[in-house]
């Protein structure tokens, strides 16, 4: 569930204290954020013609059922040698497909580097349709990958071509023996002769000359994994990348993950609908307290023969290797060792020849470590860099190689969101931070020696939120920038001084589409919490909103330690919840203790060991907040969440029922031993240390408390948060008597995106719920209601 993201992706939001009317038609300038308008799904009931005429108020046709407010992307971008130039995608001059194009970044020139035409196969029409590529290190060779298929959550496996370009030959990796869509993660070799791959859980090498295929493992099976993951790895420990190997800088050697998962049970998921009778899917899934893959690391030759694995010691199952590199050489690999309840990272040197390993670093919490991905190694290999709230701060460590010095790079009140790469020649570190407002995101840069102050790089004149491609050289970088209601802006930039070479992307005609739309009025929050720290928030408002009148409140929340939702950036939820606020509500975020809001450690770990009570706590003291502003109904208060949102929206509903009057809970968790392990041991503990804890948590636990509306909304094919969490609820509100609504799709994972119209079905579904049982219930009503409850 880390960083989670629905395909309806949840709302981002802004955060500036205050009170300011945003127009989608402002004129900021924005970047390239790849957060295009993902398929966050706004809907009402059917309007009647006169608003259906009126171009000023959204619908969910206008949302989602064509592409008036989709985002403009830019290219998947690949930065050439020292900087001076990078390739992307565009669509083809003639016919169909994409060409790559080369542009020299300060003059400006543009070069068809590979045109579309050249990406047809031999006894086809129609170009590969490029999903992603990648260059050989001297660019005369290309590697495409296409026709992708998913194997958990992502489209990892497919079918790779190369095209070398001075001869224009083209041509399928794998064989004869490969079936479609089959391959996984092939990478150049540093000489750019061979690529390597994985297929169907085992390790290939091909040579692009004589075509000679080397298998390097041969043992691969569903329950021998090489040079990939399980689910389990692959959902909570890589962040969704599944790439488990690596080339040897000297291209002699690839290192590669071996997990065996013969002890790791299957979860059924059942289809019933496909075919006469029910179909199964068993997934291999580890829940809370249940045996785990055992994951080992191993060298192998090139060239094939035997491999050696690294010496650790200890249960495999009961540790996790979370990383694995060269250690800025073919002699040793690095790696990240992680204790079952990950409350230790030991950072390990490897012998690639002898396997034997040593302890640098050891990384201790008494709530949870964080896997580092930021490791970047300095000076030919004498140190590397690390990142650590060790000081209630996240920051940047530069760890001598022997492990004996570390020593801090950034100082201060502020959390390192995310290091952005290393001038080591320039001695500069770029990192992405926010010191002034969670909200936002802005570039910085730091000297290597902790010596002086931060400099910001992103213009100061624009807040909001900057994420940047930078080159090799960091001479210069692809900007994206945007603000909550305003469309990304991508650009070109030169480094440091932020100078404007050339906008890419301006998605002018998208804020000019926006200009008609009545837009919300944005409040910025700042709420305190029960332990003095302050909650970042936001409301929305109707933008003829009338301090007089009495409005229904609607929260949404997530809530949990992969997502923050308060966040100044374009996309996500925020066309639906303007689209509310047209109809009269106001709409509020409010990110509480555990999320990853940049507040320090303290802010994110307080919720160790008791997933949903304090979270639960916070926002029910945010709601009590809003509720005492005279134009708020506090008879017609909301919730409604996803995943981690979904568990949060039925925990308020159940324990706080004098405040809250409706929920939608969509896919969510409902005890935490029905989770993955990994994700809810890191964050709650071993179960049978802290059984209670998981129990004061679950909302399973207070359904006794349930007065108010429910609507559960689960998809019955969820590998993610199982439909069975929401089964085991129905269960509980049925011995209980509570009468709540409930919709299940048939076969949909955890997005409930699968499916002609399945996102409209669903949003219709909820707002007009939210309008029957928020908008337009009866005050009367609910005032009687909720003095019962109060009795």
């Amino acid at each position: 569930m880390k960083g989670h993201t629905p395909a309806h992706a949840p709302f981002t939001s802004l955060r500036v204290i205050g009170h300011v009317q945003i127009s989608p038609s402002s004129d900021h300038s924005v970047t390239r954020l790849l957060l295009v308008i993902t398929i966050a799904i706004s809907t009402w009931t059917s309007p009647s013609g006169a608003q259906q005429a009126d171009s000023s108020l959204l619908t969910v046709a206008r949302i989602y059922g064509s592409p008036e407010f989709a985002a403009q992307p830019y290219g998947r971008t690949r930065w050439l040698g020292d900087g001076s130039a990078y390739t992307t995608l565009e669509p083809a001059a003639e016919g169909e497909g994409r060409d790559l194009v080369r542009y020299d970044v300060e003059r400006g020139g543009r070069e068809v580097m590979v045109a579309a035409r050249a990406l047809v196969p031999q006894g086809d029409s129609t170009p590969l349709a490029v999903e992603d590529y990648a260059w050989s290190p001297d660019g005369t060779m290309l590697l495409v990958f296409t026709n992708t298929q998913p194997v958990w959550r992502l489209n990892t496996r497919g079918d790779y071509w190369v095209l070398d370009r001075s001869s224009g030959r083209l041509r399928q990796l794998g064989g004869p023996k490969a079936k479609p869509s089959t391959l996984m993660f092939a990478k150049f070799a540093p000489d750019g002769r061979r690529v390597a791959y994985v297929r169907e859980n085992n390790l290939y090498v091909e040579d692009l000359g004589s075509g000679k295929i080397s298998a390097l493992t041969a043992d691969g099976s569903r329950t021998t994994i090489n040079g990939t993951f399980d689910w389990v790895y692959e959902e909570e420990l890589m962040n969704y990348h599944a790439d488990g190997w690596r080339w040897s800088p000297d291209g002699k050697s690839v290192a590669y993950w071996q997990l065996n998962a013969d002890r790791v049970k299957d979860f059924n998921l059942i289809n019933n609908t496909d075919s006469l009778y029910s179909q199964v899917t068993p997934v291999q899934y580890p829940k809370v307290g249940e045996a785990n893959s055992a994951a080992r690391i191993g060298i192998v030759s090139a060239a094939g023969g035997p491999t050696r694995w690294l010496q650790l010691e200890g249960d495999p199952r009961n540790h996790y290797i979370a990383r694995m590199e060269w250690a800025a050489g073919s002699a040793e690999v690095i790696l990240q060792r992680l204790n079952r309840p990950q409350n230790v990272n030991q950072v390990m040197l490897g012998d690639a020849r002898t396997g034997k390993v040593r302890t640098v670093l050891t990384e201790r919490d008494s709530a949870w470590t964080e896997v580092v991905d930021d490791v970047v190694w300095l000076r030919g290999g004498k140190s590397f860099t690390w990142v650590s709230d060790r000081d209630g701060w996240t920051h940047v460590y530069v760890v001598s190689r022997d492990g004996k010095s570390v020593r801090p790079v950034t100082k201060g009140a502020f959390d390192v969101l995310d290091v952005q790469g290393i001038d080591d020649k320039g001695g500069w570190l770029y990192y992405i931070a926010s010191p002034d407002n969670p909200a936002q995101r802005y570039l910085f840069r730091a000297r290597l020696d902790g010596k002086g102050s931060p400099e910001r790089l992103s213009p100061k004149n624009e807040p909001g939120t900057h994420a940047y491609d930078a080159s090799p050289s960091f001479r210069y970088a692809i900007e994206t920038y945007s603000r909550l209601g305003v469309p990304p802006v991508i650009r070109l930039v030169r480094l440091p001084e932020g100078r404007l070479v050339r906008t890419l992307v301006d998605n002018r005609a998208l804020r000019s589409r926006l200009v008609g739309v009545r837009p919300a009025s944005v409040e910025w929050l700042s709420i305190e919490a029960e332990d003095g720290l302050r909650m970042p928030g936001l409301l929305l408002k109707p933008a003829d909103f009338d301090s007089t009148r009495k409005y229904p409140l609607l929260f949404f929340v997530y809530g949990g330690p992969g997502k923050a939702e308060v966040n100044d950036i374009w996309g996500g939820y925020w066309l639906w919840h303007t689209m509310l606020t047209q109809k009269g509500y106001l709409v509020a975020v409010v990110d509480n203790h555990g999320t990853p809001a940049p507040l320090g450690r303290k802010w994110r770990k307080a919720v160790h060991g008791q997933l949903g009570v304090l979270e639960t706590r916070d926002q029910a003291t945010a709601a009590r907040a809003l509720m005492q502003r005279p134009y708020v109904d506090s008879t017609r208060v909301g919730i409604w969440g996803w995943s981690y949102g979904g568990f949060m929206s039925l925990n308020v509903l159940f324990q706080h029922p004098d405040i809250y009057r409706t929920a939608v809970a969509v896919s969510p968790v409902t005890h935490w031993s029905l989770y993955d392990n990994v994700y809810t041991e890191r964050l709650n503990g071993l179960i049978d240390q802290n059984r209670a804890g998981y129990d004061r948590g679950s909302p399973i636990t207070y359904v006794d408390g349930f007065r108010g509306n429910l609507l559960l909304i689960h998809g019955s094919g969820d590998d993610n948060v199982h439909y069975q969490n929401s089964q085991i609820l129905i269960n509980a509100l049925v011995a209980a008597n509570k009468p709540f609504t409930m919709m299940e799709y048939p076969n949909r994972t955890h997005c409930i995106c699968q499916g002609k119209n399945t996102g409209l079905h669903l949003f219709e579904l909820i707002t007009r719920y939210l309008d029957q049982n928020l908008l337009n219930a009866p005050a009367a009503a609910a005032s009687t209601e909720r003095a019962a409850v109060g009795r």
